[in-house]
């Protein structure tokens, strides 16, 4: 039997001749529409039931839906959402029905603000994400490496955007630091020349930062960046390390405040060549050590505490005198191949007490003062000919190399370390003392000269039991020590003497150029006084020391004449040696025509700008009893120590 399938319901039958036949109609009856009815009928009461009973199903709905829903709900919430009732008209205790922090606030419909918000926000992630994937399923190969690399990239840069934004949160510890700024001088003149000399230090500074920034130094004519040897192959900023405190005692604050941002942020100082212990220390170290005593910013200490932790590798010898060089990223060290007998420079491993005196005492780490402390026993306990240093000693055997002694090049500072570690100890470090009184005697007896023309006084040099008549620039720093040593002497108005009269000597060495400027080396050789013999003797380096002279004469004495001789140098200086763009030394100062050497060094304006500022301005602005000067002239606080264990006993002055 066949069943027509056009009918939608049962359909009555019609029979002919017993067999029935489909018969179509075109309504239904009122019993089936009913039945529909009830079926659309339950349909909807599902539907209700689901979206008001089982809210979490409408997490299902698409966000943007959402979205627009909820921001039409945040915009209105003050008509849509229910806010408590007025406690005024409830007739109950307001503070038990509602614990809202404020009146008229339901925390309540906050909360599921906040929960909504939330879920909102993480659905928009989540399709971010997914829309995210979706673009690098449809990214070729190349693009997706790149955009790889260019996530990697972007982690890196932020990384490192938190790591400077760290470094330069200025964190200042008390250093009791006084006198770093000021010093204004009350008459016009010397205020006058004081700014003159600020000038000269902008001037150097920002030819360097046009021209050279990052770099160690600055070649001011072919405008670029330059490096001695004495650096390494590296650009370390010697530069903005060697200027900072320059910068903040003169109150060029907006170029000290680069020179800080470039320190915290850059300096790492991981040289892959081999530097020069001395200069490391003198002018990084001291540099940064000097910084942080000025602001008491705690990044100064940190970076300077890293490089020196870095060289300790240095000491590594059986006698713990240091070798010259170190390759801070081998540890390897060595001397310098010209010096005697493989030996290391008087003047290099004398020069390292202050510095590293400090560094302990503002870290808490003995090791530091550890190391200079056996530099100074063993060369305490060393026998000195003739009561003098000679230039060479051998870190391995411990013994001195060639009978050279000189308060010049190769053992200049050493002497002055003995005198400024007792200044620094507050006077309490007799040692460093006594061996500083007993070296000047022996100077005194041996060296010290006066020429037969007009009575210059100079200090000879001493090589093999002779005496070599000469002088070098690096030399005129005695005057200054000299003088700065008599208080503490048993003979103190003759070593202000002694040193007044070595400081003119210097003085002389300019006044007989033609430039108003000194050679580098000077000689007492008949009728030629404090004039160089030699061409490689004739150069102007920038160089400190006679002013440096002149500063402590002038704190001493206040002589004018000292602060005369000064602008006289600063007057040949803007004659001879400015340039656009900074200043550069010279190589005859014989001859007004002389070519320049095109390197502004970065003792420039660490020392010879900082005495000259010095020399004109208030003895409130660094007073010597409260500070004391590195070679580099980078200032160091006097430390106050409470008792002396560590001080080694005295020893008694041998006869002359």
């Amino acid at each position: 039997m066949m069943a027509s399938t056009s009918a939608i319901l049962p359909l009555h039958q019609r029979y002919v001749n017993g067999i029935p036949l489909p018969q179509a109609r075109s309504r239904f009856r009122p019993r089936e529409k009913y039945l529909i009815f009830l079926v659309f009928i339950i349909f909807g009461v599902l539907c209700f039931s689901s979206i008001v009973f089982l809210p979490d199903l409408r997490e299902i709905i698409q966000l943007d839906g959402v979205y627009h829903e909820f921001s039409g709900i945040d915009s209105a919430q003050d008509l849509v959402l229910l806010h408590p009732p007025n406690p005024d008209i409830i007739n109950m205790n307001k503070d038990q029905l509602f614990k809202h922090e404020q009146q008229g606030e339901d925390v309540h419909i906050k909360l599921d603000a906040d929960r909504l918000r939330v879920k909102i926000n993480a659905q928009m992630q989540e399709d971010k994400l997914l829309q995210d994937a979706r673009n690098v399923l449809n990214m070729d190969k190349e693009d997706l490496l790149q955009q790889i690399e260019n996530d990697k990239m972007k982690i890196l840069v932020d990384q490192q955007q938190e790591e400077d934004e760290k470094l330069l949160e200025v964190i200042v510890e008390n250093t009791g630091a006084i006198g770093g700024q000021g010093g204004e001088p009350q008459d016009e003149v010397t205020r006058s020349r004081r700014n003159k000399i600020r000038e000269m230090m902008k001037l150097s500074w920002d030819g360097y930062r046009q021209f050279a920034w990052g770099a160690n130094e600055l070649r001011p004519i072919s405008k670029r960046g330059h490096s001695a040897s004495i650096f390494g192959h590296s650009s370390n900023g010697a530069t903005i390390v060697d200027a900072a405190d320059t910068l903040f005692m003169m109150g060029l604050m907006d170029e000290y405040n680069t020179a800080r941002t470039w320190i915290a942020t850059s300096l790492n100082f991981n040289p892959g060549s081999d530097v020069s212990l001395f200069e490391i220390n003198i002018r990084f170290i001291g540099g940064l050590l000097s910084a942080y005593a000025l602001t008491g910013d705690t990044i100064y200490r940190i970076k300077a505490e890293d490089i020196a932790r870095k060289v300790l590798p240095a000491f590594n010898t059986p006698t713990g005198i240091p070798k010259a060089m170190i390759n801070i990223k081998t540890g390897n060290i060595k001397n310098y191949n010209w010096a005697s007998s493989g030996a290391s420079l008087l003047a290099e491993f004398g020069t390292l007490h202050l510095e590293f005196t400090y560094l302990s005492e503002v870290t808490g780490d003995p090791i530091f003062k550890s190391k200079v402390d056996k530099i100074r026993t063993f060369l305490y306990k060393i026998d000195k000919p003739k009561g003098l240093y000679p230039n060479y000693l051998n870190p391995q055997t411990g013994s001195w190399g060639q009978q050279h002694v000189s308060t010049g090049a190769l053992g200049d500072s050493f002497y002055e370390y003995l005198l400024k570690s007792w200044i620094q100890s507050d006077q309490t470090d007799i040692v460093a003392r006594t061996m500083y009184d007993n070296a000047i005697e022996a100077i005194e007896t041996y060296m010290i000269q006066r020429s037969s023309k007009s009575q210059l006084t100079y200090i000879a040099e001493y090589r093999s039991g002779k005496l070599i008549h000469k002088m070098d620039h690096l030399g005129c720093f005695a005057g200054g020590m000299l003088a700065l040593g008599a208080a503490g002497s048993k003979r103190r108005d003759h070593y202000l003497q002694l040193g007044a009269e070595i400081t003119n000597t210097c003085h002389e060495s300019y006044t007989r150029t033609a430039t108003g400027l000194g050679p580098d080396s000077f000689h007492f050789e008949g009728n030629s006084e404090a004039v160089a013999m030699r061409n490689n003797e004739k150069a102007y380096l920038l160089r400190p020391e006679t002013v440096e002279s002149y500063f402590y004469l002038w704190r001493l004495t206040h002589d004018p004449k000292y602060r005369e001789w000064g602008w006289a140098a600063v007057t040949a200086l803007e004659d001879y040696c400015r340039t656009a763009n900074g200043y550069t030394g010279i190589r005859d100062v014989y001859n007004v025509k002389t070519a320049k050497d095109d390197v502004q060094q970065s003792y420039f304006l660490a020392e010879t700008l900082k005495y000259l500022y010095l020399l004109y301005s208030d003895d409130s602005l660094l007073p010597l009893e409260h500070w004391v000067f590195n070679t580099e002239a980078h200032p160091l606080p006097v430390i106050s120590y409470t008792d002396n264990e560590n001080q080694l006993a005295p020893p008694s002055i041998p006869p002359k």
